[in-house]
């Protein structure tokens, strides 16, 4: 009885981590318990809460995940985070900017999961490469490009619903010209194909997946599970696309580029629950910084029965990461704006006109103004606006182009670091 008693309120989650055996048990476990008791406890604790979904090992054990106060907490932060200071940022709502950040985004994506998968490359000559649309020159720009063209290829199958022949198009565009066996590209792994995951380090067997004839069947129960409604438990999107990608992970279906279609499907489902804050982000990035703790997470799983509830918190604490990335890089923009517009109000050179339209043009990259427009929203002359606007054309802040009779004005490109020489 008084064992009993002493393990009452043990949570699944002890200060508010979810630990493994093997970091708990170099802690300082509770007053009256040994460490294995209070192992015991907490797995008792986890079980409470425990939520098995289809996806079976190569033995036919079924993994499961425990709502335990980390991964609530983490998918509050998140759900807070991305639809409150993100999604009304100027930067985000606004189209011509909106499509800047997707596309510095996408790019970033692209680089850092090829990375994570071998390829080696600098950062500005893939940029360069996917920028000028220049041809791939080695196997890791290829693998760059590909990752590209796959993030687009997701967005257009966002509205459909999962199936193999979608997971094979979006392997076969990851992975096309960086087979070592072209012709096996777009195929499932056989029986003759020895595939395992060791660690990079030190070669040990990290992950044997299941046999390869168990793959179309699972699979196919994998796009069931992608496409089911559930009707008896609420399951998160966000975990329901952190469970595709650790799927798709384990049963390793293919030759080659299995993480990297793993991370697509994360994306996909996202994207297809309307997360569209997601295509800012980069969990590829974040995931490269700490690439063990990625591993580790898998391996967490898979050795303490089957319990997703690591790779779970893991990859949801690289989501939160990632949306502060984009936070503070929108409020560091965000603050440059305002001192330029600073700068702006300051210039004894510009009237009050030119400066508003100035700052509108550094918080809408792209927008065209014409003389009519300006005409009417500062209510002067039409002599008066167009002297106005060929003035700033003078000063190289404006481009004039000229669409039949009329004049359209735009922003030069560079016009932060132009509006900067007016100090």
């Amino acid at each position: 009885m008084a064992e009993i008693l002493t393990t009452e309120g043990v949570s699944a989650s002890p200060g508010g981590q979810y630990r493994h055996w093997e970091t708990l048990r170099r802690s300082q476990p509770p007053h009256g318990l040994s460490s294995e008791e209070w192992w015991v406890a907490i797995k008792f604790a986890r079980h409470q809460t425990r939520r098995t979904i289809p996806l079976k090992d190569r033995n036919g054990n079924s993994f499961a995940y425990s709502l335990a106060d980390p991964v609530l907490e983490l998918l509050h932060e998140i759900d807070r985070d991305a639809s409150g200071r993100i999604t009304t940022s100027n930067q985000i709502t606004n189209r011509q900017t909106r499509e800047r950040y997707i596309q510095s985004s996408l790019i970033e994506e692209a680089i850092t999961s090829s990375q994570l998968e071998g390829a080696s490359t600098t950062r500005e000559a893939a940029k360069q490469m996917i920028r000028s649309g220049r041809a791939p020159v080695d196997r890791s720009e290829r693998m760059i490009l590909n990752n590209y063209r796959a993030i687009f290829l997701i967005r257009e199958f966002k509205d459909d619903a999962l199936t193999p022949e979608i997971v094979f198009e979006i392997h076969k565009t990851l992975t096309e010209g960086t087979l070592d066996v072209e012709a096996r590209r777009n195929y499932l792994r056989t029986p003759e194909d020895k595939i395992a995951v060791y660690h990079q380090g030190d070669g040990t067997l990290l992950h044997t997946p299941p046999s390869a004839r168990q793959i179309p069947q699972r699979m196919a129960a994998m796009c069931d599970f992608a496409n089911k409604t559930p009707t008896d438990a609420f399951l998160h999107p966000v975990l329901k696309a952190i469970i595709l990608h650790f799927w798709l992970a384990y049963d390793h279906p293919f030759i080659d580029g299995n993480g990297r279609t793993a991370r697509a499907l994360f994306y996909w489902y996202v994207l297809s629950q309307d997360f569209w804050m997601f295509e800012f982000l980069s969990i590829s990035s974040i995931i490269r910084k700490a690439p063990a703790k990625y591993g580790r997470s898998f391996l967490h799983t898979e050795t303490d029965e089957n319990d997703l509830t690591y790779f779970i918190v893991a990859q949801l604490e690289v989501i939160r990461q990632a949306i502060k990335i984009l936070d503070d890089y929108l409020g560091k923009k965000a603050l440059e704006i305002q001192a330029l517009e600073q700068v702006l109000r300051s210039s004894v050179s510009l009237n009050h006109r030119q400066v508003a339209l100035l700052g509108h043009a550094l918080r809408h990259p792209g927008m065209r103004y014409t003389i009519a427009g300006h005409e009417k929203t500062h209510a002067v002359t039409y002599q008066t606006a167009r002297t106005d606007l060929l003035d700033l054309a003078s000063r190289n802040l404006l481009v004039k182009t000229k669409t039949g009779r009329l004049f359209s004005f735009t922003a030069v490109t560079d016009l932060a670091r132009r509006l900067q020489a007016l100090t």
